[in-house]
């Protein structure tokens, strides 16, 4: 019997890679169609969010193209994240050039093994291009369809070294699942004309949590700035007490979050009771107004993070998340920018307002607040790392 992949979480920095950051649906959509439609030899295409739609119609469409002309095509979904997908588009999926693998199936007899997620968003093209972000395939994120309500996003392209390990970290998870060994051609991670610095780093629900240590490391070694934009703010007490910190030594800390338009408003409750102390401690927080903010994103001085994480306690006790950190001058002065075109448009939350605040807000915090704790509470997180899937031996 042949041994599973082992699961690496920290992956080495490579020099000479190339980042580009791309902004909303209009973008990102567009490039990763292309880079499908011009596939030669493989396609690894592991996404959390799939729902019908004009979006995935388009994708389908692609990757069954590129499965009829001999691309290689592994296509890995998330059960609950692509529930929204119809069972004809499913069947479609099911295509005898193209391999299709659910997740982590959802049964009612798995009971807390059910909340282990794949939330990775990974697209890599014949080992030589990799496109990551929060993003889903799915109409939310499309201007084109949703015009103004159409999800605010960022995702990365991205050529280099650490493309290799992009693909790596999905023959890892393949292969957690398959008996069938997945052999691919070897990643062509020819260095780019621009020597950007980059690694790619995971997280694994229930065991170490590198991106959230990435994160803290980052935090505390920062002069000048953190700047963090993330669509559901459920920090760990470390990180907030690490980011106040900050604040006191004279760095800049912002956190840009979600306005009232939102896909979880018991979420955003839960995190806003978190405001008083960062606000006056003096962490400045801006909520997005225009529409739904789902990026995930992270700049401390010139590191960035961008990927799929959160970095809410949630997400890195459950989920399988995967971000590329970036150590590059060029990328963090891009990230500022978009950063501070979101802030234009986002209303800062002052202190003596937040003191002000109507007292069915507070109500609304204190029961989302209460039920966090609760359920924070109940959970026994032992029993539930015991049902991790990834804790499972192969069978003999």
């Amino acid at each position: 019997m042949k041994r599973r992949a082992s699961h690496t979480q920290t992956y080495p920095w490579h020099e000479g890679n190339a980042f580009e950051i791309l902004k909303d649906g209009e973008a990102f959509y567009p490039a990763m169609l292309a880079a499908i439609n011009q596939a030669r030899h493989t396609i690894l295409f592991e996404f959390y969010l799939m729902e019908s739609g004009v979006i995935s119609d388009r994708f389908i469409d692609a990757l069954l193209a590129a499965a009829e002309r001999g691309v290689r095509v592994y296509v890995l979904l998330d059960d609950m994240g692509s529930s929204l997908l119809k069972p004809a588009d499913r069947r479609r999926l099911q295509h005898h050039h193209l391999q299709l693998y659910i997740y982590n199936p959802i049964h009612w007899r798995k009971v807390l093994a059910n909340m282990y997620r794949d939330h990775r968003k990974q697209l890599t093209i014949d080992g030589q291009l990799t496109f990551t972000g929060g993003m889903g395939i799915s109409d939310l994120f499309s201007k084109e369809i949703k015009a103004t309500e159409a999800w605010r996003e960022t995702a990365l392209a991205i050529r280099g070294p650490v493309v290799g390990d992009w693909q790596q970290a999905f023959v890892e998870n393949w292969q957690h699942w398959h008996d069938q060994e997945l052999c691919l051609p070897p990643a062509q991670t020819t260095p780019q004309n621009l020597p950007m610095r980059g690694r790619v780093v995971m997280t694994i629900g229930g065991q170490q949590q590198a991106l959230k240590h990435s994160l803290i490391q980052a935090v505390r070694s920062a002069q000048r700035r953190i700047w963090i934009t993330t669509a559901y703010f459920l920090p760990s007490r470390k990180l907030r007490r690490e980011l106040r910190r900050a604040d006191q030594r004279g760095v800049d800390v912002r956190l840009l979050l979600p306005g009232a338009k939102t896909d979880h408003p018991a979420s955003r409750y839960v995190g806003r009771r978190f405001y008083h102390r960062l606000l006056r401690d003096g962490v400045r927080i801006f909520e997005y107004q225009p529409r739904f903010l789902h990026v995930k994103q992270a700049i401390c001085d010139d590191w960035v993070s961008i990927g799929s994480a959160n970095y809410d306690r949630w997400s890195m006790r459950l989920s399988l998340e995967a971000n590329q950190e970036i150590d590059d001058v060029r990328v963090s002065q891009q990230a500022c920018e978009l950063f501070l075109e979101d802030i234009a448009e986002s209303e800062e939350i002052l202190f003596a307002h937040w003191l002000q605040r109507p007292l069915h807000q507070r109500l609304q915090e204190v029961f989302w607040g209460w039920i966090d704790h609760l359920l924070e509470s109940l959970h026994h997180w032992r029993k539930l790392e015991r049902r991790n899937p990834f804790r499972r031996r192969p069978p003999p």
